[in-house]
């Protein structure tokens, strides 16, 4: 009964009679017990061990019991103390494990996606990360004039964001100049600090937010489908740098993107390059944000430039000119 304080059935025997016949030796308590000599000889070495058992003044050579009330209760003490420990022990291990176990989800959420369905998933997914944005929100933007709705929930995200210090970098087409409202709002955005350039062609729409987590749309040509939100620092690494690329080769809005050595300019180089790629006027003409007609004539106008009788012979005459 009383294993759990470290006590052996033979020793908790021997201890009981004992409390009954202190005065008794190893013989008498031999015959009381039922057990042989050895026994209670072990027992009595066990008990005296435990504080059980303490040298008797009043019986010479003897060993009196000790009282329940103070050995019992010490070894009782001592193993609720051995069960706390081990109980801390125990909730440190569980602590530990959901630590690991944490950990590794995030390890394999890092390198996982989550798909955003419509574009009501996507904007309330980009007003908790705007406002968890701690320093930096980059964005390519291939999409022609901005909505209204989209403009007037992005205006005060992005106030807050620029008040706290995070820098909002953004590149868009040169051909979002031709619209009054979008570019309206570019105005707004550069001077509360924001910063705007365009370039001939976006590659692709995208957010990078704190170069942890990015924002591409489901399905490129209808953004509105939804988005695909990644984590995975190798594909944050390859949008930033693709972010970078398009960055270095734009202009800032309030300048004119100005004409190389040969007098083309940069919507004519990526228009001469859809070309040399096979695009037709009408794919071109979407990339470039603009109509077909335009491309036609400046099309048209670049051809004559190169003195060349059709596109293909356009194109092969502005690689072999270095105007691509």
């Amino acid at each position: 009964m009383l294993e759990s304080l470290g006590l052996s059935a033979d020793a908790e025997r021997v201890y009981r009679a004992a409390l009954h016949h202190p005065e008794r030796g190893v013989v008498a308590l031999t015959a009381v017990t039922g057990l042989d000599e050895r026994a209670v000889r072990t027992s009595l070495d066990e008990l005296a061990a435990l504080a059980l058992l303490k040298p008797s003044d009043e019986f010479g050579g003897h060993m009196r019991p000790v009282s329940p009330e103070v050995g019992l209760t010490t070894l009782l003490a001592s193993a609720e103390a051995e069960i706390a420990e081990r109980r801390a022990q125990v909730a440190t291990a569980r602590a530990q494990i959901a630590a690991i176990a944490a950990e590794h989800s995030t390890t394999r959420a890092s390198d996982s996606a989550t798909r955003l369905e419509g574009i009501d998933a996507v904007r309330s997914r980009l007003e908790e990360l705007q406002r968890t944005t701690e320093f930096e929100c980059l964005s390519l933007n291939p999409g022609g004039a901005h909505r209204p709705d989209a403009r007037s929930a992005a205006t005060p995200l992005n106030e807050q964001a620029l008040r706290r210090g995070v820098t909002i970098r953004a590149v868009a087409r040169d051909s979002f100049r031709n619209d009054p409202d979008t570019l309206a709002y570019a105005r707004w955005l550069i001077e509360h600090g924001g910063q705007l350039r365009t370039v001939p062609v976006v590659p692709v729409q995208m957010i990078v937010i704190d170069r942890r987590v990015a924002l591409l749309p489901l399905a490129p040509e209808d953004p509105r489908r939804g988005a695909l939100e990644a984590r995975s620092p190798g594909v944050l690494a390859a949008l930033h740098a693709l972010f970078e690329q398009c960055w270095s080769a734009g202009t800032l809005v309030g300048e004119r993107p100005a004409a190389d050595d040969n007098g083309c300019t940069p919507v004519e180089r990526a228009l001469l390059g859809l070309v040399a790629d096979g695009d037709t006027d009408e794919s071109a003409a979407r990339h470039l944000g603009v109509s077909p007609r335009t491309v036609q004539r400046m099309m048209a106008n670049l051809m004559e430039r190169l003195d060349a009788a059709s596109r293909f012979q356009a194109g092969v005459i502005a690689v072999r000119r270095g105007w691509l």
